[in-house]
């Protein structure tokens, strides 16, 4: 059963409603008394339960960051992203604007402003709480009051690390707002980041292995696996590439070195995979099949969750295959799903044994239903839906018209084994990489395939800059739909080099040369027995041939150059633009303190 976010009972909400509207001047006029507050594991647990709410606000990462920050990669799209007149394509082109309509506007009592308000407003939550946790809980490890200071520092990180990742330096709130902090300046990312590195580190004292309390028995809730998950990830960022106001470049604190976060990063890795706390599905299929059915259970691939009730979130709604209407799957309402795609090329770029392949990359869409029923349509070669995500593999027939409820995945066990051995080739060199990238490879082929596919393969990377080019394909092939491209690009200083790529394989897979000559133009299909799921003939290369009169032919060669073209706006170079700028109105209402770098 799915764990709402509502903060338990009236006096907890009244007491967060009066602390955001008064800024939390001292004392704060509260419905409940701090210290009986935090004081309390019941109602405490009620307070931090508030922090995540601020995750389903309308324009927050509901309705605003989770459909639309990701894009545009080398290996996902907006699919309107060729739209020259489209404030939801700006944001992936690389071209948006402070003055976005999405984005840029006024802040709300009920829904937050944007994203950036949204994600602060959960800031100043967690703040309240570990303040109050830490002065009156005696939260020590192995204490529920010491589990709930882990959670909530926990989720502060995880707000900090979203708004970092999309707006670069933006200003440090690690103490409740007082009316001689209101408005303050940006602060330099790096500061932040070893804060968050520092309070992960202390979280992981607190909070327990899934499934060794009540607490850790969901993905819904944080456990010893995601945070130390997370400070792994977050280790990585911090010491990676990206870009500052002057210039791209890696951090010059020697704190955030390379040599200092990697090493973080794979001892923390490490930890969670020696563990055995958590650990990969067996099938590819299957994991994402658990996922769409919403099984929350700990102690699996999924590390944790951005949870949503019911009516709540937007993942489905945004990425899932696309339904045209309500249907024999979902009554979510017209044309859900199928927002964004993979990259028409990607499906080419796996290997054809790769289980990954046909769970990812899906070509058809659910057509207008006749009688309630949808049957499957072939689209566009240029708009490919996210297989991950998918209504048909729920076992909850979704009603709300606005949101789908499903679950948001911030973390799995996949990105634990590749975090360990990318850190791992870095600094014991590719033998010590080759155990995690092997068992990766060894879930994504059948048994047949894995001598060559998994062992073969891994065995012939004898370099350092081989196995690292290897992973960062293996990131493509295992993540591609989840929306961590963007920011893995960034960091290896890699974004324009891909988004370049594939360009020019886009342009290839239109010309079919190079890699792509043997991809069909054609495409065959006929519905199997059911009269719903299509039989398709012509997807792999080489099947050129005409397969008989039972099946009907479909041109698989929509591939324009203005399409191609809008990965990212002609004359802008991603590099100059791998951050959002901060919006307008939050810049306006800010007393002079905030700027935009960058040249926005």
């Amino acid at each position: 059963m799915k764990h709402k976010i509502i903060i338990a009972g009236l006096l907890i909400a009244g007491f967060f409603s009066s602390c955001e509207k008064d800024f939390l001047e001292a004392p704060a006029q509260s419905t409940v008394e701090e210290e009986t507050l935090f004081s309390n594991a019941g109602l405490a647990k009620g307070a931090v339960d508030g922090i995540k709410i601020p995750f389903g606000d309308t324009n927050g990462h509901r309705g605003r960051f989770i459909p639309y920050y990701g894009f545009n990669t080398d290996v996902e799209w907006f699919n309107a992203s060729e739209s020259t007149s489209d404030d939801k394509a700006d944001l992936s082109i690389y071209d948006t604007k402070s003055i976005n309509s999405q984005m840029d506007v006024e802040v709300t009592l009920t829904g937050g402003g944007n994203p950036w308000t949204s994600m602060y407003s959960g800031i100043e939550r967690a703040n309240v709480c570990i303040k109050g946790l830490r002065q009156y809980g005696n939260p020590t490890p192995g204490s529920e009051l010491g589990y709930l200071l882990g959670e909530a520092l926990t989720l502060r990180a995880v707000y900090y690390a979203d708004l970092l990742k999309a707006h670069g330096d933006i200003p440090a709130r690690f103490e409740p707002v007082s009316s001689a902090t209101i408005y303050i300046p940006k602060s330099s990312r790096d500061v932040i980041y070893k804060q968050l590195i520092a309070d992960l580190g202390e979280a992981a004292t607190l909070v327990p292995w899934p499934n060794e309390t009540a607490a850790t028995n969901s993905v819904e809730r944080v456990n010893k696996a995601f945070v130390k998950g997370l400070r792994a990830r977050l280790a990585l960022v911090a010491s990676g590439f990206q870009q500052y106001p002057d210039g791209v470049r890696r951090s010059k604190d020697p704190d955030l070195s390379v040599a200092a976060m990697y090493k973080l990063a794979l001892d923390e890795s490490r930890s969670v995979i020696e563990s055995g706390r958590a650990h990969l599905e067996t099938t590819f299929e299957g994991f994402w099949k658990k996922y769409n059915q919403e099984n929350t259970t700990a102690g699996g691939e999924s590390l944790w969750e951005i949870p949503f009730a019911d009516g709540r979130g937007r993942v489905l709604f945004s990425f899932a295959v696309r339904h045209t209407d309500n249907d024999q799957f979902h009554s979510n309402g017209l044309n859900r799903g199928g927002t964004a795609g993979p990259l028409p090329f990607i499906f080419y770029d796996y290997d054809q044994a790769d289980t990954r392949r046909d769970v990812t990359c899906v070509p058809y869409i659910y057509g207008k239903p006749t009688d309630g029923i949808a049957k499957q349509e072939l689209g566009a070669l240029n708009k490919w839906c996210f297989g991950k995500y998918r209504y048909e593999w729920m076992t909850r027939h979704v009603t709300s018209t606005n949101d789908d409820g499903v679950n948001k995945i911030y973390m799995r066990y996949a990105e634990v084994l590749l975090i360990a051995a990318e850190a791992a080739n870095e600094l014991e060199g590719p033998g010590a990489a080759a155990p995690y990238l092997k068992e990766i490879r060894r879930r994504a082929f059948a048994a047949v395939d894995q001598a060559d596919k998994v062992d073969v393969y891994v065995d012939a990377l004898s370099s350092k800059e081989a196995m690292f080019t290897a992973i960062v394909d293996e990131n493509k092939f295992e993540f591609t739909g989840e929306m961590e491209r963007k920011q893995a690009l960034i960091r290896w200083n890699l974004l324009k080099v891909k988004l370049d790529e594939a360009k020019q394989k886009m342009f290839d897979l239109q010309k079919r040369t190079g890699d792509y000559a043997a991809v069909p133009t054609t495409l065959y299909f006929k519905y199997k027995e059911d009269k719903v799921t299509l039989d398709i003939y012509g997807l792999n290369r080489g099947e050129s041939v005409n397969p008989g009169p039972t099946y009907t032919s479909f041109e698989w060669n929509t591939l324009t150059d203005s399409k191609i073209n809008s990965i990212y706006k002609l004359g802008v170079d991603p590099n100059t633009r791998q951050f959002w700028p901060i919006w307008q109105k939050l810049i306006n209402g800010s007393n002079g303190q905030l700027v935009n770098d960058y040249g926005y």
